[in-house]
């Protein structure tokens, strides 16, 4: 059990008590933040802002620009969706969940590929391409934008852009060191899954969805 436990958690070894303090906080609140939009739930926001503000400070202390701008982008976001989620569309119904449409999904298209140029860009200006875990985070970069943007926007398929980025981010935060965080990110694909499942009974049920809007 000590072998298991050494190889999930030594590389905490040389981290102060605060910044795993503050990990562990920060991926406490980013699980709620999932679980809370798994139910639809406004509160998928606040808790995500506490998340990413601290998960920002964080990255930017451990040195990981590209992940500390990701965070700043989500924190945007989060104010963007919260404001999203709590517009009326009419007199009684708030913004309801939806599927993409053509356009919508043309518009994250477009967005995979700015998410994928900025972080290049980010990259090349910090000299950050010193591994190959610069090029894994250019893709989930640009995969996270898109289901971001997609979750502000209520739309189904942000949940599987999170499914896919999950699975490549559980790996990789391990690779890093950073334990805590990929089991977040182990959660989040189980969460991930059960929000899409829930979000499409949702959308087949117009009961549910004059419930939930």
């Amino acid at each position: 059990m000590s072998l298991i436990f050494d190889w999930l958690f030594s590389q905490y070894s040389g981290y102060s008590t605060l910044f795993i303090s503050l990990e562990i906080i920060a991926v406490f609140f980013g699980l709620l933040s999932v679980w809370y939009a798994k139910k639809d739930n406004i509160l998928v926001f606040p808790t995500g802002i506490i998340s990413t503000s601290i998960f920002v400070y964080l990255l930017y202390q451990w040195g990981l620009i590209g992940d500390m701008l990701i965070n700043g982008y989500y924190f945007s976001m989060s104010v963007y969706g919260w404001y999203i989620w709590t517009r009326k569309v009419d007199a009684k119904h708030f913004t309801p969940i939806t599927t993409t449409s053509k356009k919508e999904k043309l518009q994250s298209v477009i967005l995979f590929i700015a998410g994928m140029s900025f972080v290049f860009i980010v990259y090349q200006l910090f000299d950050k391409w010193n591994d190959w875990v610069a090029y894994v985070d250019t893709l989930t970069t640009a995969i996270f934008f898109v289901g971001m943007w997609l979750m502000a926007k209520k739309k189904i398929e942000n949940w599987l852009y999170w499914i896919v980025g999950d699975l490549i981010s559980i790996p990789l935060y391990f690779y890093k060191g950073y334990t805590f965080t990929s089991l977040q990110y182990l959660i989040f694909t189980i969460i991930a899954i059960y929000g899409y499942l829930e979000w499409k009974k949702i959308i087949n049920n117009p009961k549910l969805q004059a419930k939930t809007s």
